[in-house]
């Protein structure tokens, strides 16, 4: 599957919304385009709804670029350096030729179907190793002929495509108008790419070229492999830099180009329904229902998305292709119900899994099939077994060739599996820090380095900011129920809490046991009328229910029923239903009350994994009341703050803001932070801020003593 199929209806609501199509020949291009699956881009132009030119010049206008027609597309003949900066493998996944490339800009252009697509063509210029690509609208199927014919020598690919030339100034214009225009001198050679401003009311085409002269021994001749023998060789030259997209509109005349007014800036596409929030929420929802009998994957997915939304943030991609790949989470497990969880690590290991997963690659984008789900999202699943060496499959992929939804997949998902999933190959869950340490065992080999890398900062990041602001709670949900509580679970989920499920009174005394809960949800009804209360009550008396908060929720409301709970020291009683996230709110509130009575816990981390300057910047905004113990080789040091200000610090025999400033130099040594903490005299007035900027000058000047 390639990244230009795909009905991609998004075109047709445009031409309906603008007025350029009837709602007859949308109804009919739409019917066209499922029934062949294909392109509504090829669907109206078959039907004769829109010519080419008139299409791809209203898409090019919408997105501020140029286009290029079948024919001239047909007619190009593409420097072999130009080719080689993208594989087939990469051009065929993302639907994109390369065309022209401008060695002193580094620039990449290519001929697309989808310029708005900022993920693909992000990967394409990773892959070519240029500054940028530029995005020039093509129709997809002749995007999909200038790789065939190309890169796999199909010397047919164009033959559906071609036309009679019914613009008799074809026939007759000699002068070429473009610095892209075809030419026949000597081996210069490119084709056209024109410009789509508003205001353009015709565009003369060349004249049909005739036969090539014969080539001189001086010119680069490339023989495409598998071309036929009948093919003739194609005469390469250096190609003519693409030059920067026009600020104004164009009205291209016999004489040249003149300035016209700007044109008015058309509205923004509606997003595609793929990408909405309504959307990513139904799947949420439906796939976290589906995972309920998953035993320690109870809602793996739910995680795996919010892991993968979080990272692909980090990155800085677009909204739309942020969407796309948390999408994809939420899918990737669909049809792969069986013994083993497929993910790319375990794939990679055992021979086992790897059975398993090859049978079942591409059962999650055959059954979402009939749904239309973009090529962005099914390719980004079915490769998520690739290796990045190159040794995975289905295709071989290597490096940036796999797509980067997959690339991300595979690593969140391989995380969760470590970090939550007990059955594991280790056995057992690892903490953030131990999980991203095996993902980093495998870098370079199955996953990408460089996104292992950052996935590290952003995990372990957060992890150690949740342990200073103490705002990761663990919660229990009983209840019977899956519909009643899975909303709960997510809102809980998404406000940073770790959500445990048990459906019976064994399985929450079995977790209460092992786990540190620290607030219970529980339901009344459980296996019998009232087991939340006899529950409630036996864990009071096994000792490992007293010091956690316990909140009833329950379609319970009679008096003598919570007048039982209350008597028990119940925290609360909510009312089914709630809303969810007012809910997870109060339970967060309850928590910290609760915690406010009692001695705080400490945490512990490296200074090697959050430096000292995150640190001061957490504990100021989260306005905390702590002292932030550090020990180094050199000796220990300490920073108390007071409602997030620094009032004392004192390191190597020093106090005061010289102390702060010292250990800013440190980059090595262990932390230790104490809640306990009563703040005593203050010795620094200046602010947190004011502090790391003075800060920052003297490093940078090695002005630190």
């Amino acid at each position: 599957m390639v990244a230009f199929q795909g009905i991609n209806q998004r075109i047709a609501d445009r031409l309906l919304l603008d007025g350029r199509i009837a709602h007859d020949d949308y109804r009919r291009a739409v019917e066209h385009a499922t029934r062949n699956r294909s392109r509504i881009e090829d669907a109206i132009i078959e039907l004769d709804i829109l010519s080419e030119a008139d299409l791809l010049k209203f898409i090019a206008t919408l997105h501020n670029t140029r286009f290029v027609s079948s024919e001239k597309l047909s007619k190009a003949i593409i420097d072999s350096r130009v080719l080689s900066k993208v594989s087939a493998v990469t051009a065929t996944l993302h639907g994109m030729f390369p065309v022209l490339l401008d060695d002193r800009a580094s620039t990449l252009s290519v001929a697309t179907a989808d310029p708005d697509n900022d993920a693909a063509l992000h990967e394409v210029k990773l892959a070519a190793g240029v500054r940028d690509v530029r995005a020039i609208v093509a129709r997809p199927a002749a995007v999909r002929a200038a790789i065939s014919y190309h890169y796999r020598g199909d010397a047919t690919a164009f033959n559906a495509l071609l036309r009679p030339v019914h613009n008799y100034e074809d026939f007759f214009y000699k002068e070429p108008r473009d610095p892209f225009e075809r030419t026949q001198t000597g081996v210069t050679t490119s084709f056209q790419i024109q410009q789509a401003p508003p205001a353009v009311t015709s565009v003369p085409l060349p004249a049909p070229a005739p036969t090539p002269p014969a080539v001189p021994s001086v010119a680069v001749t490339q023989t495409p492999p598998q071309r036929p023998p009948t093919v003739p060789p194609r005469v390469l030259a250096p190609p003519t830099p693409l030059p920067p997209a026009p600020t104004t509109a164009q009205n291209v005349t016999a004489t040249g180009p003149a300035l016209a007014p700007a044109p008015v800036p058309a509205p923004e596409p509606p997003p595609p329904p793929t990408t909405t929030h309504e959307y990513l929420e139904t799947l949420n929802v439906l796939v976290t229902l589906l995972e309920n009998n998953r035993q320690d994957l109870r809602g793996h997915s739910s995680t795996v998305a919010r892991l993968a939304r979080k990272l692909c943030e980090r990155i800085g991609l677009a909204p739309a292709s942020v969407a796309s790949y948390v999408a994809a989470c939420y899918l990737h497990d669909l049809g792969k119900a069986g013994p083993y969880h497929l993910t790319a690590l375990n794939v990679a290991e055992y021979e086992g899994h790897r059975l398993a997963a090859t049978k079942a690659v591409e059962l999650p984008a055959q059954l979402m099939e009939s749904a239309g789900i973009p090529q962005e999202i099914t390719g980004a699943i079915t490769h998520m077994y690739e290796r990045y060496d190159g040794t995975g499959f289905p295709d071989g992929l290597a490096g940036k060739e796999i797509p980067l939804g997959s690339r991300v997949l595979a690593v969140v998902d391989t995380y969760a599996d470590l970090s939550q999933n007990p059955r594991n190959p280790y056995r057992k869950t690892l903490r953030p820090a131990e999980a991203c340490d095996v993902l980093a065992q495998y870098r370079g080999t199955v996953f990408d380095p460089n996104i292992v890398d950052l996935f590290r900062q952003v995990m372990t990041g957060d992890d150690i900011k949740a342990k200073l602001l103490a705002d990761r709670h663990t919660a229990l949900i009983v209840d019977p129920d899956p519909e009643e509580t899975t909303v709960l679970e997510l809102r809980l989920i998404e406000q940073g809490f770790d959500v445990y499920i048990a459906r019976t009174a064994v399985q929450a005394r079995r977790e209460l046991e092992s786990r540190e809960i620290e607030i219970v949800v529980s339901e009344i009804d459980l296996e019998e009328p009232d087991g939340g209360l006899t529950l409630r009550s036996e864990s009071l008396k096994a000792g490992i229910g007293r010091d956690k908060a316990w909140v009833i929720l329950t379609s319970k409301t009679d008096r003598q029923t919570a007048q039982r709970a209350f008597d028990l020291g119940v925290d609360d009683i909510a009312s089914k239903p709630v809303t969810a996230d007012i809910f997870a709110v109060r339970l967060r509130q309850i928590i910290e009350r609760k915690a406010s009575s009692k001695p705080g816990k400490g945490v512990t981390g490296s200074l090697s994994e959050m430096g000292l300057p995150d640190m001061v910047q957490i504990l100021w905004h989260g306005r905390r009341t702590c002292a932030l113990k550090i020990q180094t080789v050199s000796g220990p040091g300490e920073i108390h703050f007071a409602d997030g200000q620094i009032i004392h610090a004192l390191y190597s025999g020093v106090q005061g803001e010289d102390a702060f400033y010292k250990m800013l130099t440190l980059h090595e040594g262990d932390f230790r932070l104490d809640p306990n903490f009563t703040p005593g005299a203050r010795t620094i007035k200046q602010s947190p801020e004011g502090l790391l900027l003075e800060g920052m000058r003297r490093l940078d000047e090695g002005t630190i003593g």
